[in-house]
């Protein structure tokens, strides 16, 4: 049996505690301040309140104020804390962790610097972490296609455990893998983590396809829906996942599976993203659609943020030219720049689309 502690009792930092309990080891799942309702019922009630499941009674849940006894002699540290509070994340672990445990980071995103240098989450926490930690904890991440809810009631997810350390790797599928929990592990951390902050740019995207055809007044019910302009942007979507996974130093064919296709695919089926997506494919502006969403955690908006914000930034350095990149930088326009969603389909794949058509089609957001 392994002590495994959860920093974060939220939807996906509740449903990984079900494999693991269910392989009989000894979890202790530690809410934020975000988490105290959801903490309550579990103490109590033996209910996770985001999930609709009872909790095993090998998972023990601890207010933040008590995570130092939750912590204490844990082999194994996971975060599911939300990749916007990453910062918060590396001072409460400064705090709680000891030499040697191994790291698991759920949430994803990445960071960028004044000059667009780009980082992966695990590399942010561990730069922010004391030396002593610093040195002797090895950093991984999961990544691939989990729907918490679906993992929560054992599902068949398939993901990948990402890391430096073939060791660290080894020893965490050894504690993590269940018969509908399956894992693959690669030392290609820094692919593995583009591709998973990417993928939630790319699965925003996807759902401008609804939001035009809503605009326009299609009944998706009785009528063709739009699935090739989902298919078009998925595909895109891989391709410059592949050249920013190259450019930051990951390989390339980490971005051909579970990190990309599938967790994109899986993304773009509902959520956050989605949502926020459907609303500015009708034509509305970022500010109107994420007040109507009553400013929910979008980190598919804050990636793109980021990592397009970065873009400029690496095309005046000349690391990347202006022509790569087409659909994240569209996005950023979309999301930032409060630009008109006009996707620019003539440079996707490589830009070969040389034939313009003068006539423009009339849904909105379809013109070429």
């Amino acid at each position: 049996m392994t002590k495994i502690a959860i920093l974060g009792a939220g939807a996906m930092g509740s449903a990984i505690a079900i494999p693991l309990a269910d392989n009989g080891h000894d979890v202790h799942l530690v809410g934020t301040h975000l988490d105290r309702e959801a903490i309550d019922s579990i103490q109590t009630k033996r209910h996770q309140i985001r999930l609709g499941i009872e909790v095993p009674e090998n998972v023990h849940a601890y207010q933040l104020e008590d995570a130092a006894q939750a912590f204490d002699g844990a082999e194994i540290v996971a975060s599911g804390v939300t990749s916007f509070a990453s910062h918060w994340v590396a001072e409460q672990l400064s705090k709680l962790m000891t030499p040697g445990q191994l790291f698991v980071m759920v949430a994803k995103g990445m960071e960028a610097d004044e000059e667009g240098n780009l980082s992966i989450l695990p590399d942010v926490i561990s730069s922010r972490l004391p030396a002593e930690l610093r040195d002797s904890v090895p950093m991984t991440a999961i990544v691939g296609p989990s729907i918490a809810g679906e993992l929560a009631v054992r599902r068949h997810t398939c993901v990948m455990f990402a890391g430096r350390e073939q060791s660290a790797l080894d020893r965490l599928a050894e504690v993590f893998a269940t018969p509908y929990y399956h894992i693959w592990t690669t030392t290609d951390l820094v692919g593995s983590e583009v591709c998973a902050a990417l993928k939630n740019c790319y699965a925003l995207g996807t759902g401008f396809a609804d939001g035009i055809i809503n605009a326009a007044g299609v009944d998706p019910d009785l009528e063709w829906r739009n699935y090739n302009y989902e298919a078009a942007l998925i595909a895109q979507g891989m391709i410059e996942s592949r050249q920013l996974v190259e450019l930051l130093g990951g390989r390339p064919e980490t971005a051909e599976g579970l990190a990309t296709t599938g967790d994109t695919y899986v993304t773009a089926k509902g959520g956050r993203n989605i949502r926020v997506g459907r609303l500015l494919g009708t034509g509305m502006k970022f500010a109107e659609a994420w007040e109507q969403l009553d400013h929910i955690t979008l980190e598919g908006a804050q990636a793109i943020e980021i990592i397009g914000g970065a873009l400029p930034k690496l095309t005046e350095r000349g690391l990347i030219g202006e022509e790569d990149l087409p659909l994240l930088r569209h996005l950023y326009d979309v999301i930032t720049e409060r630009a008109e969603l006009d996707m620019p389909w003539s440079t996707f794949f490589g830009g070969q689309n040389t034939y313009l058509p003068e006539s423009k089609l009339s849904l909105p957001g379809a013109s070429t």
